[in-house]
């Protein structure tokens, strides 16, 4: 029921690794986790987060949206949606002022203070919708739409492969926020993903060629939206493997190079995570570019993290390796790592992997983690003004 309450669940727990104190912010039978890394659940200047959560439903996987106010704990539930909401189908402002996201066919806007929630687009069939992304503006959505193929994904990127095959026609789509007009701005022969404005400029965007990073030649696009052209980022050659791309917080785009023969998956077998990399000779890398597609930066990144997540001046990153949380220093354009914590998490779906992301303003970490056979939300935070 939207705006029922519900009362705190967080508890503080002490890490048996690091002895850092962790809180546990959501427990119980239903199943919880953050918004994408690429979004960020906190709200900048409060102290409260949005997340997705299956405890309205009571069945498995319809999520509804929630906000929690982190000083006391205490949840509310701010949409009921009986299809339940697509997993990776959400996306807010910075100052939470709107949540966009996506049920059925259907993307809507809900306002936050309201909680009226207004259809803004209706999806034909035979189409899939992607993950949306608010211009800095607030004027339009925009987001990936793919053919459908009909075929299964499931846990473990069962079918992942196969999609990324079986589609050949995307759409980059941009949507009114006040007229609801609807816009294709781009075509493609390929399965398109992880459509991101730029931080403070509506005019450039990025998305994805998606799929196995081994397998796609090419993976991140820049996008002029007003001349509707791309161009690539970091143009790839044959050993680059390429993806989970972010831009930061100053306008840089943020990816990762696993070099040869990586697919860029970890799976609950967890053997993915680890390359032989003497037998290639190479060593992973982060790299940041400019607006222009540019590499401006790159260092060498000999670890085994799935997702990063940076600071505002980009000098610390936060990954998650199989088992552990790191920090990892960029001081002197050299990697120095820390961990900071265990998550033991499966890796089994999306929405159990940890996708560490800091606060707007850098003094908390939030992740997801099922090591207690539901999916939960873990909060680390500064001690002392800083993380190292």
């Amino acid at each position: 029921m939207i705006g029922k309450e519900y009362p705190a669940e967080k508890k503080m727990t002490v890490d048996e690794k690091t002895g850092k104190v962790v809180w546990q912010l959501t427990a119980g039978e239903s199943n919880n986790y953050h918004f994408y890394f690429t979004d960020n659940s906190f709200t900048i200047e409060k102290r409260e987060i949005y997340f997705m959560s299956d405890r309205a439903s009571r069945i498995p996987e319809v999520y509804n949206l929630f906000r929690m106010d982190l000083e006391t704990g205490v949840i509310c539930q701010l949409t009921d949606e009986k299809a339940g909401i697509m997993p990776s189908g959400h996306t807010k402002t910075p100052d939470s002022e709107f949540v966009i996201y996506v049920t059925g066919n259907k993307i809507k806007k809900l306002d936050t203070t309201t909680l009226k929630s207004t259809d803004i687009f209706e999806e034909e069939t035979g189409i899939q919708l992607g993950h949306p992304s608010i211009s800095p503006n607030k004027k339009v959505i925009g987001l990936a739409r793919n053919e459908d193929p009909g075929l299964y994904r499931g846990g473990n990127y069962k079918g992942f492969k196969e999609q990324m095959y079986a589609v050949k026609r995307g759409w980059i789509t941009l949507v009114d926020l006040d007229s609801t007009k609807a816009t294709n701005i781009y075509e493609d022969t390929h399965w398109l993903g992880h459509f991101q404005f730029a931080p403070h400029d509506s005019s450039i965007a990025m998305f994805c060629h998606e799929g196995p990073w081994n397998l796609v030649l090419q993976r991140i696009w820049l996008l002029d939206i007003m001349n509707r052209t791309v161009i690539p980022c970091f143009r790839q050659t044959e050993d680059d493997c390429v993806g989970h791309e972010f831009w930061t917080n100053d306008g840089k785009i943020f990816f990762d190079n696993r070099r040869k023969g990586h697919d860029g998956t970890i799976t609950s077998d967890k053997k993915q995570a680890i390359i032989n990399y003497p037998e290639f000779g190479q060593i992973p890398y982060i790299g940041m570019a400019d607006r222009n597609g540019e590499v401006i930066k790159n260092i060498p990144m000999p670890y085994y993290c799935n997702h990063y997540h940076a600071t505002n001046d980009n000098m610390l990153l936060i990954g998650d390796q199989m088992d552990d949380l790191v920090l990892i220093s960029l001081q002197d354009d050299k990697a120095q790592l820390k961990t900071l914590c265990t998550h033991h998490t499966s890796w089994y779906m999306q929405q159990s992997h940890c996708h560490p992301t800091f606060s707007w303003d850098n003094q908390q970490i939030l992740f997801t983690s099922d090591r207690s056979g539901k999916c939960n939300l873990y909060m680390v935070e500064q001690e002392n003004g800083k993380w190292l």
